[in-house]
């Protein structure tokens, strides 16, 4: 049986996949599988992962017949892993040589649920890298410790997938799965879920993997309709949190940030589709309405003035019946 599964989805990423997969091979060891999920890809990227199955070791292919988006292609992933351990990469990043091996020496060591580890971001020739914004290193912990203080970033912010690795015992629990569907945000569920649900963790300071960021065909380089599906990801982890027996003391947390998120996309509107602004204003409007509204008033009181404006008109606006019970977003 593998020791590691890596999860790589790819969907039409011609230009990117050579990278990806070269960087896989200098990963790779005997007791490694690389799962590469084509999420029915229409360009090149077919082709080139038909070639890599014959010669990545470890390599399992496997194509959707229809694209699903990327939660749906790791989950995939996960339900073929066959490892103690899995980990993510993206089909348009890369890994630094020996990376993996690294990683997996991390968590066999600490012997905790999963593993969270900075990594580099690029951005055309720029480099920068980022740290997960939790200061303890190396040290096991409660899960619980990386999701306050409300009002700075932690660790539930960082939900980068593909920045650690993690214990096959969370997929038993069902812990590791993605909400099948979601086009964008699908790791804010995910990572909430985990900090709130996993036993222990830890954060090591191993950089490997390289984030590219500004990729045309990336969601969060598109304003169509997917880029809403924060709304129903959020949705998620806010009424999971409610449900949760220390609910009232994270809830904060979890209202400003989906707060920040609905800012961020009001605050650039217009490279969305008129029509999709429109929507967006209409949706924001029925979230924060559902939001717990005792909470929801704090977060405002205590966001900066321009923020916490654009929320508080949004948040006057009426809303149609429907619109407001509305739970998903469609495609």
């Amino acid at each position: 049986m593998p020791k590691l599964s890596v999860i790589v989805p790819f969907y039409n990423v011609q230009q990117y996949a050579p990278d990806t997969l070269t960087s896989l091979r200098s990963n790779a060891r005997d007791d490694f599988e690389f799962i590469l999920v084509d999420d029915c890809s229409t360009d090149a990227t077919s082709d080139i992962l038909a070639r890599a199955a014959r010669e990545l070791p470890g390599a399992v292919l496997v194509r959707h017949e229809k694209n699903g988006g990327l939660a749906t292609a790791r989950n995939t992933g996960i339900d073929k892993a066959r490892g103690d351990y899995l980990t993510f990469l993206d089909g348009d990043d890369w890994l630094a040589p020996g990376y993996f091996p690294r990683l997996l020496a991390a968590i066999e060591e600490l012997g905790c649920d999963f593993v969270r580890t900075d990594h580099v971001q690029c951005t055309a020739r720029a480099r920068s890298i980022h740290r997960v914004p939790h200061g303890r290193r190396g040290t096991v912990l409660n899960p619980r410790e990386g999701i306050l203080p409300a009002d700075r970033s932690t660790s539930v912010d960082y939900a980068y997938a593909w920045a650690g690795i993690y214990h096959r015992r969370l997929v038993d629990r069902g812990l590791l799965h993605f909400t099948d569907g979601l086009r964008t945000a699908e790791d804010r569920p995910w990572i909430w879920k985990l900090h709130r649900e996993a036993d222990t963790f830890a954060v090591v300071g191993l950089l490997g993997v390289y984030y590219r960021r500004g990729v045309a065909s990336s969601l969060t380089q598109i304003g169509d309709v997917r880029q809403l599906d924060f709304i129903r990801a959020f949705d998620q982890v806010i009424e999971e949190t409610a449900r949760d027996p220390e609910g009232d003391r994270l809830l904060p947390k979890a209202v400003r940030t989906y707060c920040a998120i609905m800012s961020h996309h009001l605050g650039s509107i217009e490279r969305f589709e008129p029509g999709v602004a429109r929507q967006l204003r209409s949706l924001c409007a029925a979230a924060l309405k559902r939001m717990p509204q005792d909470v929801l008033t704090e977060v405002m009181d205590s966001m900066d003035v321009q923020r916490a404006g654009a929320l508080r008109r949004v948040r006057r606006r009426p809303v149609a019946a429907r619109t407001a019970a509305a739970r998903t977003v469609a495609v």
